[in-house]
């Protein structure tokens, strides 16, 4: 298959499937055998057809009296991405996607592919996308504009829709347990954050030696922020609550001089295996890892205190809508509240394993406030011992990294 191929038939899978696009493209790329080039290039197209599937189907509609088979109006997507958000010249977007139809479609649907995308080539499709709604211009959800217009105004909700709509950049964190320096083998460039540089070209990053000498775990700027709040030192023990698929884990250890000991706790042990091989890889040596469910920890530790503890709780994942590109059909409002709720358990179960003076540090993905000033003044209002020291949120128009939300606690020698 070609990438043109594997694009379509992933299209078809997402659709069929509760698995994550990005579960779906590993796996696919995996079993393909496309050149780095190619496997780029269906990346491009499936993620682009996910983050602009409204706006796709709405131009479809203007195009076509009757709406074709799901299969049919996958390939035309394909082609409609090609010339209104890739600038494909229209000839070959054209020609390509009708011998996909070929391939995929019956005579009488090969037609009316070229039909429907000679006619799109001969309008222009960005004004007539502009005569949408913004939520559909802008291909989010209904509800979530609404939102996000209600809590942060029509200006903020057009920059962050149009920043989740494009492709997002990749960092990585150096390894001081390994090295000092940037990869020789890596184009990358520096941050605001002194161990997080932004990788230029990511083409054969996972084979570079580098990786495989562990100097270096891919991670936003925006997830080091809560782990530089908790501040572990070395000696200490450190409790990492949902710790997969070890991130913040390993970056603790890193800053503990992997001298202490962490505990790296996660309900999914399919997870907690991904723990395990980044902390091999990246030599932090500390960590035992823990199978527990959040809300059983208690029973599991059995009355172990700790230091600090790291609550990453489980969240919308709104701040990161432009790293995962189908969050946005996946995610429904009222997990919202349902996921706040879970949020400030974890909090509660949190501070009952924190020795006295220890620090507890919150933190989510998230860019709603039930799930991030909500929680911390909830936790607050039922926990006079724990002193709120600090919060920071990251917008993503505003900061140019992912959306988080962190605020640190200190339990008083009083609780």
């Amino acid at each position: 298959m070609n990438a043109r191929e594997v694009a379509l038939a992933l299209l078809g899978r997402w659709k069929k499937s509760r698995q994550l696009a990005d579960e779906l493209l590993e796996l696919s790329l995996k079993q393909s055998s496309l050149t780095d080039s190619d496997r780029a290039f269906a990346t491009e197209l499936f993620y682009g057809c996910l983050r602009h599937k409204l706006a796709l189907e709405f131009l479809l509609s203007q195009l076509a009296k009757k709406p074709p088979r799901p299969l049919v109006a996958d390939i035309l997507k394909l082609g409609l991405y090609q010339i209104v958000f890739l600038s494909t010249p229209a000839h070959a977007a054209v020609n390509e996607t009708v011998a996909l139809a070929k391939k995929h479609s019956s005579p009488i649907e090969t037609k009316f592919v070229n039909a429907i995308l000679r006619k799109a080539a001969a309008i222009d499709l960005v004004a007539a996308l502009k005569k949408a709604e913004p939520w559909v211009r802008f291909s989010h959800p209904r509800w979530v504009w609404e939102r996000w217009c209600q809590e942060r105004g029509a200006s903020d909700t057009f920059a962050l829709c149009e920043w989740n709509n494009q492709p997002p950049s990749i960092y990585l964190r150096l390894n001081t347990l390994k090295t000092f320096a940037p990869p020789p083998d890596i184009s990358v460039k520096p941050t605001d954050h002194p161990l997080c540089w932004r990788i230029e070209e990511s083409t054969g990053l996972f084979q570079t030696r580098s990786w495989f000498n562990g100097e270096f775990y891919i991670q936003d700027p925006s997830t080091l922020i809560a782990v530089d709040e908790l501040d572990p030192q070395p000696g200490e023990s450190v409790l990492d609550m949902c710790a997969a698929p070890g991130g913040k884990t390993t970056y603790i250890a890193q800053k503990m001089q992997n001298r202490g000991r962490i505990i790296a706790a996660d309900s999914s042990n399919s997870r907690l295996s991904l723990v395990g091989d980044n902390c091999r890889r990246l030599g932090a040596t500390i960590v035992a890892t823990l199978a527990c469910e959040g809300l059983r920890l208690d029973r599991c530790l059995r009355g172990e205190r700790f230091d600090r503890v790291l609550v990453d709780a489980p969240c919308s994942n709104t701040g990161v809508m432009r790293r995962r590109p189908d969050l946005r059909w996946r995610l429904e409002a009222r997990e919202i509240a349902r996921l706040a709720r879970l949020q400030l358990s974890l909090l509660e179960k949190a501070a009952d394993l924190l020795k006295p003076d220890g620090v507890l540090v919150y933190s989510t993905c998230s860019l709603e406030p039930e799930e991030n000033e909500g929680a911390v003044e909830g936790f607050s209002n039922s926990h006079k011992a724990f002193r709120l020291e600090m919060t920071h949120s990251t917008f993503p128009p505003r900061d140019g990294i992912d959306g988080a939300f962190v605020a640190r606690f200190r339990k008083t020698n009083a609780a």
